[in-house]
Order: C-alpha cells, then sequence, then structure tokens
C-alpha cells in the first residue's frame, strides 16, 4: 500500500493551523505545516493574544469564579439557542483539557489568567474576571536563527521603531518620572531593546500575539513539525468524495501533496480575498486587519470541493475601529482602537452629522457596529474622536502617546486636526457646527453629573475597567472644554471573520446537505464562527481557534488510530487464512 506524503496536512500557520499540527504530531502523526508566507503567526502575531476559554484552570487556580455552566447561560443570551451541532457545548467542555494538555504536552506553550478582564456585554452571568488567559512573555532568542520567522506586530504598536509592551509595561513607561518602580521597568525595557538591537532586527521580548506565536513555533520546532514558507494552497483534490490531495504555488514550481488522514484549512479566513464583497454591502471598501498574506484561499478551495459557507444574520465580520497613520512617503498603516483612548473621560466619537452615536466605552467590535448603523460603509463611513489637547497629554491618542504637549508633528502629517474653537473645529472637519456645539455642551453637563443619559458611557464593568479610576464621579466621562481642541478621523475595519466554513464539533468540514467531507478539516477564521457574528469578550477569536484547533489534532489521530486498528486486524486474518492454507 503507498504511503502518503504526510498523515496530516495542515494549510496555515496561525494560532489554530499550529494549534493542529503540533497536537497531531504529539500524538504521533506525520505532519506538514504549509505556510503561505515566509513568516509564522498571521493575523494572531498583530493581535493581543488573549483568548476567551470559560472554565479555564487558571482563573479557577487564581480564585476566579467560574463554569462551562454560566458561560452557556451568558452565550445563550447573547446568541439564541445551541446549534444542532453541539459546537458550543463542545468548546466549553473541551476548554480544560486542550488548556491542560497544550501545556503539559508541549515545549513551550504557556498560559496565566488575565485576571480582571470583564465580558463585553451585560447579560446575566456575563463575568467580570477569570474567563480570558494570555500567553506569558516569550524571550525570542530562544528560536535562535528562527526569530526572524515571526511575523512581527504592527508598526504602530511597537515603540522606538521595534520594542513591544503590554499593557503593564505602558503605564510604567507613562509614569517613568513618578515612582522608581516605574521608572526601573522603564529603564529594563529600554536597555534590553538596546541590546537586542546589536543583534536583531527588532526587540525579542515578545508579549501578547507575538509571544503565543513564538511559543507554539517553539514547540513545533521541538515536536520536529516539517514547516514549508511560501506555500501557498491552490486546490484540493478528492477521491470518491474524500479529500486526499492538496495542491500548492511554491518557488520550485507547483506541488501537490496526499495527506492519509486529511488536510486541515487555517488560512486565516476572508481577510482581503474577494469574498468580502460577497459577505457584506461594500465590504471590499471597508479596511481590512487580516494579515495582508491572508486571501481566502482556503474556503475558496474547500468552497470548490462541495464545502458549506455558513453565514451570519448577526454579522458576517468581527469588527476594530482604526485611525490611518501615514508613514514617510506615500504609505500608511492602521492603527486599532482597542481601549487605550475611547474609555477615558473627556473624549466622545461623532459622526458626520455632529452628534454621538454610541457608547464610546463600548467593545471595538460594538463601537463599529454602531458606527456602521449611523454613517454605513465608505466611502462616506467615518466619524471622528473628539478631545481637548489636555486629554491627549493625559491619556495620549491614537498613535499619539501620553504625554504628548505639542502636536504640531501629528497635524502637519495629517493624522489628527486642532483648531482653537469648537465652531473652528466642525468648519475643518465639514459637519454642522451648532450641533456639533450642542453635543459637546451636552456631554460636559453628563460628564458633570456623572450619568450618560444618551449612551450609558461608563455603566458596565467593561466601561469602567477601560476608563480612569481616578475620575469621579464616573471614570469615563470628563469635561471637554480647554482649547485647542482635537479631532481624529477613524474608520471601521474587520478584524476577523465570523463567517466561514460549516463544520461539526470535531472541525470536519460540511457540504451543502450539512453532510461531513471526509478528509477535510476547517480552523480559525476559516472555520464558522461558534459565535455566529456576536462578540462575547476578549479572546473571541483565538479561544475557539486554538480549542477546535486541538479537537482536530486528537480526532485525526484517533482516526489514523482506528485505520491502524483495522489494518492489523486484515493483516492478522490474511496471515491466518495463509497459514491455514498451507496446513491444508
Amino acid at each position: 500500500m503507498q504511503v502518503g506524503d504526510a498523515d496530516l496536512v495542515v494549510v496555515g500557520a496561525g494560532a489554530g493551523g499550529m494549534t493542529a499540527a503540533l497536537v497531531a504530531a504529539l500524538e504521533g502523526l506525520r505532519v506538514i505545516l504549509c505556510e503561505a508566507s515566509d513568516q509564522v503567526g498571521g493575523t494572531t502575531s498583530t493581535s493581543a493574544g488573549t483568548l476567551w476559554v470559560p472554565g479555564n484552570p487558571h482563573g479557577a487556580r487564581a480564585g476566579h469564579v467560574d463554569s462551562a455552566e454560566a458561560a452557556t447561560r451568558y452565550l445563550d443570551a447573547l446568541i439564541g439557542p445551541e446549534d444542532e451541532r453541539g459546537l458550543r457545548r463542545a468548546f466549553l467542555d473541551t476548554v480544560p483539557q486542550a488548556l491542560d494538555y497544550l501545556e503539559q504536552r508541549s515545549a513551550a506553550v504557556r498560559f496565566a489568567s488575565a485576571g480582571k478582564h470583564p465580558d463585553y456585554l451585560p447579560f446575566p452571568d456575563a463575568a467580570v474576571s477569570g474567563r480570558a488567559v494570555s500567553p506569558l512573555s516569550f524571550d525570542g532568542r530562544l528560536l535562535g536563527s528562527n526569530f526572524v520567522r515571526i511575523r512581527p506586530p504592527i508598526a504602530e504598536f511597537m515603540l522606538l521603531g521595534g520594542m513591544m509592551v503590554g499593557k503593564s509595561d505602558i503605564q510604567a513607561l507613562v509614569g517613568r518620572w513618578g515612582s522608581w518602580p516605574h521608572f526601573l521597568q522603564s529603564a529594563r525595557l529600554v536597555l534590553r531593546y538596546a541590546a537586542d538591537r546589536l543583534r536583531y532586527p527588532r526587540g525579542t521580548r515578545l508579549v501578547m500575539g507575538n509571544a503565543l506565536v513564538a511559543r507554539l513555533f517553539q514547540s513545533l520546532c521541538v515536536a520536529g513539525v516539517d514547516v514549508r514558507f511560501n506555500w501557498r494552497l491552490q486546490g484540493l483534490e478528492t477521491s470518491e468524495g474524500r479529500v486526499v490531495h492538496a495542491n500548492f504555488e511554491t518557488p520550485d514550481g507547483d506541488r501537490r501533496l496526499s495527506a492519509e488522514r486529511g488536510v486541515v484549512l487555517a488560512t486565516g479566513g476572508v481577510g482581503h480575498g474577494r469574498l468580502r464583497g460577497e459577505l457584506t454591502s461594500g465590504g471590499e471598501r471597508i479596511f481590512s486587519l487580516a494579515c495582508g498574506t491572508v486571501r481566502a484561499e482556503g474556503i475558496e478551495a474547500a468552497r470548490s470541493a462541495g464545502a458549506q459557507l455558513e453565514q451570519h444574520s448577526k454579522g458576517n465580520f468581527f469588527w476594530q475601529p482604526v485611525s490611518i497613520v501615514p508613514h514617510p512617503g506615500a504609505s500608511s498603516g492602521l492603527f486599532p482602537h482597542l481601549f487605550l483612548d475611547r474609555a477615558k473621560p473627556g473624549l466622545i466619537a461623532v459622526d458626520p452629522s455632529g452628534r454621538r452615536f454610541v457608547n464610546e466605552a463600548a467593545s471595538y467590535h460594538h463601537f463599529v457596529e454602531g458606527m456602521l448603523r449611523s454613517v454605513g460603509v465608505p466611502p462616506g463611513g467615518k466619524a471622528w474622536l473628539v478631545c481637548d489637547a489636555e486629554f491627549v497629554r493625559r491619556f495620549g491618542l491614537g498613535v499619539i502617546p501620553p504625554g504628548t504637549r505639542s502636536l504640531r508633528r501629528w497635524v502637519s502629517t495629517g493624522y489628527v486636526t486642532c483648531a482653537p474653537t469648537l465652531e473652528a473645529l466642525a468648519g475643518r472637519l465639514g459637519i454642522d457646527a451648532d450641533a456639533f456645539a450642542a453635543t459637546i455642551a451636552r456631554h460636559n453637563d453628563y460628564a458633570a453629573s456623572g450619568s450618560d443619559l444618551e449612551y450609558a458611557k461608563g455603566s458596565t464593568e467593561l466601561n469602567r475597567f477601560n476608563g480612569d479610576p481616578g475620575q469621579r464621579p464616573n471614570p469615563c466621562l470628563g469635561r471637554i472644554g480647554t482649547a485647542p481642541f482635537c479631532a481624529l478621523e477613524i474608520h471601521a475595519a474587520d478584524a476577523a471573520s465570523s463567517a466561514g466554513l460549516a463544520t461539526d464539533k470535531n472541525g470536519v468540514v460540511l457540504d451543502a446537505r450539512r453532510k461531513p467531507i471526509p478528509g477535510l478539516y476547517a480552523c480559525g477564521n476559516d472555520a464558522a464562527s461558534i459565535m455566529r457574528g456576536t462578540y462575547p469578550g476578549p479572546g473571541t477569536t483565538l479561544g475557539p481557534a486554538m480549542v477546535f484547533g486541538y479537537r482536530i489534532g486528537r480526532h485525526a489521530s484517533a482516526s489514523a488510530n482506528a485505520m491502524g486498528g483495522t489494518q492489523r486486524q486484515l493483516t492478522t486474518h490474511l496471515q491466518a487464512c495463509a497459514d491455514r492454507s498451507t496446513v491444508l
């Protein structure tokens, strides 16, 4: 019997794909992991790296009370009843064993409870703490020459041209002159980075999504997984209804890999592919934070093989608001406004009518949902974050760091618009000056009373968590009144797709009749999200990506063992028949 190139071929080296490849390899399968670019990580590498994993063991050990049952009630209220395939139940039931397995069996995958990190909506059984975990920071020097294989975060997330910082680092850097502990922490960070730049293209102290990617890749290297770079999927081949081959475009020409147990699609979802226009009105004109190499080839290849594309009535994308950051020359970047500025006191968001349209302290996903309802998609779909210069000095604004006193540089590049009066600012933005002035006046009244009567900013645990605890009576409300006044233009961007390939609870892709396609798996953003377009909490995409990557690795291994057992039984039977013939 001919042996294939691998037991399992995994396409895509983000969190989901690397998890599936790692688990399958640890279970004894021959795995080939094919990545379309020359670096691992995809969109995961530019993310915060947080996993939303209710009932996780780290939260329990840290003393946070949570359970799969409580999370089920929260998700039922948010999404609706469980789907008939049981994916939600499978996810929640698998969280503890998936995390324990990865930490006990892999060389480097390690997590810690994120502690207080509230769920995003105030529904029954929403949690304030314990449901999110974060990867431990990682020393990139441990990867040796493979460090360059880790895709860096977006430039806007690094300081000094290449230094990564986490949330606690930001607090220390901002307060570096205010206390010895903050000064010493800041000094350690900068000195480590300076030493790194003598040998590496960027800092080697990795945090957030970069740490998660590096830990997974280090574990893959130790497990001996065959990782092939610049192998882009072209299509799939089937035999008698089963996926048996994957075709790739490679630097050495077109190649075909045969897979004994199956092919796992984890190419990053819709990303920048043509599918965007099919999934949302004007989608091709909306910015995307997906890794630039993500082009929906996994989903398209599966559809050509008969797979079903599952869409969601509550939305086919997960959103983040972004500002456009001018770079030297004609290029630009996107800065995601996650939590550093929108929830702070003394800032509001207005649309082209000069009016507010959403609770500015809502999660990034829900903020953009409100934005899209108000302003629609490009070219008209833009809004502004409005504050005064004192706010920028205290909290920063987008890529403008806290402590900034002169905004001249940022005004000259066009990143921010400033004016000495509100009327002048409205004129420069092209919005109605009277409506704008009335909006600011109402907001300032709310700041004085501590109660936002329009959008309830500061009313939820999430709002207050990201606000300023020193602000009274509401940590998210502060007066806008000290000239000059500032406005930063923001736009909607998708961070990931909710729509994707329909799968069963083991990640097996389903066809149009909801029947399994043997030999074909999907996870990460290639698989339809179990959240169905809703966004329950931090790490909504990465948690399920890794849990279902784990389930795929175990399912493929169990399938291989079952086939091996059947083959052994057949061999034994044939040998017995041969022995009997000899005797006769």
